[in-house]
């Protein structure tokens, strides 16, 4: 048990946590020197229109974290209370905050869940819903805005970007990372509610490929895996379905939502068909983060806030994106840096010292 709090805390130790804190901020800093002047900050006038926004901007990073909350509550047939689930999610955050994005914080979510006592083949269980429904919501929702924001204006003009010899611009990033979510799903669903045998005799064959082979045995794990997720679901209602997609939907609507009235609260109102193609954008700029090499995509979210949503952020006062792209950071990625580095200790010491405990009682 030491040794496993060892490894945890290790993952989480100081020196993993401030690298994101200074790539962040090191990229904001150096995006502030560039773009404003005091010209711009001095244009910048508070109303009461704009608390209204910012107001608008924290109700929505409530509604994100509560419909998270009960999302894995539901998931949990409510084996979790609300504060266990309050901390599993904080946790959650906390380890997708301080690990690269492509990794994200699932083996680590899947760890907390088996920790309180769900089992392993439950845990993974979950964590795989969760995936597949935040996907499912992407997958549902991207065109759907797409074609009510207007397809023809999601183009942005952007620098160009050359990897292995091939020239790639930030629109061909979002599409690469479209077309591997899409697959992703699709896969998943596939092994999850239609055949979970088949989708691992799929992973096998697939790792017999040469350069693929040494990803054999985490194949063959995640296999296993979508097999005891297949079991546990199988049994699972239509309304559970329902309400964790609902869930699911408040959520990540929420999170998108909190940059429009961020945006509103400094650029001032701007019309729905604007808003929807803020929401657009973020669901583009949403991908590129995904395959962030960066812990919790630190330093390339700043980069790219600009790029997507600067002209919605114009006005007497100049170019404001910078600033709302800090407060975006400030709001939605900080600070579960600072509620995970509390809720972590009090977490290790209740489901480890906790039961140590329980055990002397019973001996005694």
């Amino acid at each position: 048990m030491a040794s496993t709090q060892r490894k945890i805390l290790n993952i989480f130790a100081f020196r993993r946590i401030i690298i994101p804190v200074v790539i962040g901020l090191g990229v904001i800093v150096y995006m502030i020197l560039r773009d404003i002047n005091r010209g711009n900050l001095s244009g910048i006038t508070w109303s009461w229109n704009a608390g209204f926004y910012f107001f608008c901007s924290l109700l929505m990073l409530v509604l994100r974290d509560a419909g998270y909350i009960y999302r894995i509550r539901l998931l949990t047939d409510k084996m979790l209370s609300w504060r266990k689930s309050f901390q599993v999610i904080m946790l959650w955050e906390f380890a997708s905050s301080v690990t690269p994005s492509v990794v994200g914080g699932s083996a680590f979510a899947i760890f907390i869940l088996a920790k309180e006592k769900l089992g392993a083949g439950r845990s993974t269980a979950i964590v795989i819903v969760t995936a597949l429904l935040d996907e499912f919501f992407y997958l549902i929702m991207l065109p759907l805005v797409f074609i009510l924001a207007g397809i023809d204006r999601l183009a942005i003009a952007s620098n160009q970007i050359h990897v292995l010899g091939y020239t790639v611009g930030t629109m061909g990033i979002f599409y690469v990372g479209y077309a591997f979510i899409s697959l992703l799903a699709l896969l998943l669903s596939y092994g999850v509610f239609i055949n979970p045998a088949g989708f691992g005799w799929i992973l096998e064959k697939l790792t017999n490929i040469p350069f693929l082979k040494r990803f054999k045995r985490d194949a063959r794990m995640m296999g296993n895996q979508v097999i005891e997720t297949s079991a546990e679901l199988k049994d699972k209602h239509f309304k559970y379905w329902a309400k964790a997609f609902g869930a699911t939907f408040v959520s990540w609507t929420a999170r998108f939502w909190l940059v429009n009235f961020l945006i509103m609260a400094f650029a001032g109102p701007i019309g729905w068909a604007d808003n929807l193609l803020v929401y657009a954008r973020q669901l583009m700029m949403w991908v590129i983060m995904l395959i962030s090499p960066t812990p919790g995509g630190s330093g390339i979210a700043e980069y790219f806030f600009p790029i997507f949503l600067r002209e919605f952020i114009k006005g007497p006062q100049g170019d404001l994106s910078t600033i709302v792209a800090l407060f975006w950071r400030l709001m939605t990625y900080y600070p579960y840096l600072i509620l995970g580095a509390f809720i972590l200790p009090l977490w290790l010491r209740r489901v480890y010292l906790g039961r140590k405990l329980i055990r002397f009682r019973k001996t005694h």
